[in-house]
């Protein structure tokens, strides 16, 4: 029952440094990912709006009870600055719009909202940005960056929005758990220096999330978890690592 509420896996999964460290072979990636994980983080949205037919091929191959979560496109969150006069419900429509092969197979994660590193809360509209979201209809959660924004005010806010709250693991900022809304999004980034990605956790500072995991389990339906120490393939073997830690490995889970 656990292992249907929880999906860890990694922020993207194209990454040539992975072949060898987790990847047998140079090629299908996503093939090869998918038999390992059950979730996996596309960063790619982040950069530039994706394609219909790219939406349209991932809902084809992968397999049933697979779910994809997405970062919201940077021109919603860094160049518009989540702006809803700037008109961010267009721009966020037309990434939904995309999004709806995955959707109509069931197999959309969550979106996350990432705010740039220097947004402060001091953001006039942000609660307005907050309610265009369909967050009735998808899964929103929202990474904030500095420290301004750890306050119950804004703790407050998500919930009345059904927004999560973005557990993270990070040099930047303490790891909250703040549950908002009925699922959880958690991300390790890595505590590494330049940069914080280049980083592999040890199974000590895993271990220290095992309880953490179990008592948001214990708050909300679901539960996404993302690596993205993606360098040298850190990402997925921490992942697996973390996965063997909770008692939810399987065969094809193999440590490296």
């Amino acid at each position: 029952m656990l292992l249907s509420r929880l999906y860890i896996g990694t922020s993207g999964w194209d990454y040539d440094d992975w072949i060898g460290p987790f990847y047998a072979e140079d090629k299908r990636l996503f093939s090869q990912y998918y038999e390992i994980f059950n979730t996996v983080e596309i960063n790619s949205t982040f950069y530039s709006y994706p394609t219909l037919n790219f939406m349209k091929g991932l809902a084809r191959i992968a397999p049933w009870g697979f779910k994809f979560s997405a970062k919201i496109p940077k021109e919603i969150t860094h160049k518009k600055k989540v702006n809803t006069k700037l008109g961010v419900e267009n721009d966020l429509n037309r990434f939904l719009g995309l999004l709806q092969p995955l959707k109509s197979e069931r197999k959309l994660g969550a979106l996350l909202i990432q705010l740039p590193p220097l947004a402060r809360n001091e953001i006039p509209y942000f609660e307005d940005f907050l309610n265009i979201l369909p967050s009735n209809k998808y899964r929103f959660s929202i990474e904030f960056r500095h420290d301004s924004w750890l306050c119950q005010e804004i703790y407050s806010m998500l919930e009345k929005y059904n927004i999560a709250f973005t557990i993270v693991d990070e040099p930047l900022l303490p790891p909250i758990v703040k549950v908002t809304a009925g699922f959880a999004y958690i991300r390790w980034h890595g505590r590494g220096e330049r940069p914080w990605y280049y980083y592999m956790y040890t199974l000590k500072e895993l271990e220290e999330w095992v309880p953490r995991i179990k008592e948001i389990m214990n708050s909300v339906g679901i539960v996404f978890g993302y690596f993205n120490n993606h360098f040298r393939g850190y990402a997925p073997r921490n992942a697996l690592q973390m996965l063997s830690l909770l008692g939810l490995i399987n065969k094809s889970q193999r440590l490296k």
